[in-house]
């Protein structure tokens, strides 16, 4: 569990500069999403795709970077920081797309 307020403030940082990269990430990687994915809705499909990033990348922060160990209950808890900042993300996939 993150108990601990330095690994959980850690996780925060991690996913706010995440954020602000994935802007630029869309830019340069996302185009023709449905010429390349099968999906049937590219917000919802991009979504999926930046909030699973955003987990494996946070476990693997805290397991490099910070030498912390994880248990199953701490993905559920990494999940839950991001669903704080689904808007914020929601947000910057529909401005990507609207262009």
């Amino acid at each position: 569990m993150l108990t601990n307020s330095s690994i959980r403030k850690s996780v925060e940082e991690y996913v706010k500069l995440r954020l602000r990269e994935i802007p630029l990430e869309l830019e340069n990687s996302f185009f023709k999403i449905k010429q390349i994915w099968k999906c049937e809705n590219e917000i919802d499909f991009l979504y999926g795709y930046y909030v699973g990033k955003l987990e494996e990348g946070s476990i693997h922060y805290l397991l490099k970077a910070k030498r912390s160990s994880i248990d199953d209950f701490d993905s559920f808890e990494i999940r839950g920081i991001i669903e704080t900042y689904r808007k914020q993300l929601y947000d910057i996939i529909t401005k990507f797309l609207s262009k």
